[in-house]
């Protein structure tokens, strides 16, 4: 069966959803996440986002073994 709806969500958006990231640069490339950074709303790219949310979940993991100590 066909997917109709797929991507209906990013057709809306200016330039379908595609910018430039700004905390890794890349051009052209689809910034959907909006994220705080430094007390500013930013929309980054997917894989900037899982950078943050991987970076925060081994300090997460780390600040417990820390106060373990």
């Amino acid at each position: 069966m066909s997917k109709n709806h797929r991507g209906a969500g990013i057709r809306t958006l200016p330039n379908n959803g595609r910018g430039k990231c700004p905390i890794c640069g890349k051009d052209n490339i689809k910034v959907l996440y909006e994220k705080e950074v430094d007390g500013q709303k930013l929309n980054i790219c997917k894989y900037c986002n899982a950078a943050m949310k991987n970076k925060a979940r081994k300090e997460a993991k780390a600040a417990p073994a820390a106060a373990a100590e």
